[in-house]
């Protein structure tokens, strides 16, 4: 299995750097401790993004995914109870973004909106349920897709995109960061930056680190600085294919948690299928009355 399919995210890699600008908390996908997200003190880089690699902010923004009534019937016809309407986007974005300098480390977001955000990685599995799922349901979701992944049909994503749901960088190959050189690590990004931005007509502004891996270290947050992404999005809560793992002991989700799941069918999920295992997750935040917001909805990209 390719190390992009495995179903838990265990590998975390806390920098041994002095950390300086603690956005929210961070982890890995593992029911394990906590870890403070904060950004590791760096120089700024001596050349700017490329010019391809820019975040847009001029472009007209899509459609909110989750605007509209979702009727009983749509909800039923995937045997889910509907999930609480989610507010308003906040005018006033909680987390606002700068175009230069340190990129901030992101896990949840600050907002006493009873809300989380759904992130969905990788891109291997491409059920065209999904799809259905999606446009019946309208459930805002963050795509953080790598290139790998997603080569072999770049199309699939494009109504989900289309939707109002964002697509983000992950890289191209999923490597462990941390294990990677200073030049390695900045291929990655901004190769994942220039595929996606010419592929979906909009540059990502976010970037998560597969597994999580060096999120707090100086050498990817140079990276990501000198490839266009202006954060890097890391989460609380993972979902397997019935449940989460929960990084607070207390296992239960908190307003503007980051939730992360993957594109995955039954191979890697015993034999669920993908809206199964999307099913489960919408039941597990049922269950505890949360809605379902769109991330950057609540994230001010840079201005200009």
């Amino acid at each position: 299995m390719k190390t992009y399919q495995r179903s838990r995210l265990t590998a975390c890699t806390a920098g041994s750097l002095a950390l300086v600008a603690a956005v929210a908390v961070s982890g890995c996908g593992s029911s394990g401790g906590e870890q403070k997200n904060a950004v590791a003190p760096q120089s700024t880089p001596a050349a700017g993004p490329p010019s391809s690699a820019a975040p847009s902010t001029a472009a007209t923004p899509p459609p909110a995914a989750g605007d509209g009534q979702v009727s009983a019937a749509a909800w039923a016809k995937w045997h889910l109870q509907p999930l609480p309407a989610a507010p308003a986007p906040p005018a006033d974005k909680p987390v606002k973004l700068g175009r230069t300098g340190q990129v901030p480390v992101i896990s949840a977001i600050p907002t006493s909106d009873k809300v989380v955000f759904v992130t969905i990685d990788d891109g291997e599995e491409k059920d065209p349920k999904f799809i259905e799922m999606m446009n019946d349901l309208k459930i805002p979701v963050t795509m953080f897709l790598m290139d790998d992944a997603i080569k072999n049909d770049y199309g699939y994503f494009k109504p989900l995109q289309a939707a109002g749901n964002h697509i983000q960088n992950h890289t191209l190959h999923h490597p462990a960061m941390s294990t990677k050189s200073a030049v390695v690590q900045k291929n990655e990004v901004c190769g994942d930056q220039q595929v996606l931005s010419q592929q979906y007509g909009a540059a990502p502004f976010l970037f998560r680190p597969p597994y999580g891996d060096g999120a707090n270290t100086a050498t990817l947050n140079s990276a990501v600085q000198q490839c266009g992404p202006r954060a890097v999005v890391l989460w609380r809560e993972t979902m397997q294919i019935h449940d989460m793992q929960y990084q607070a002991g207390d296992k239960k989700l908190k307003p503007g948690d980051i939730i992360l799941a993957h594109f995955r069918g039954p191979k890697d999920l015993k034999g669920e299928t993908m809206t199964e295992m999307f099913g489960e997750l919408l039941s597990r935040i049922q269950e505890q009355g949360f809605s379902v917001a769109r991330l950057e909805d609540y994230i001010q990209p840079p201005a200009g």
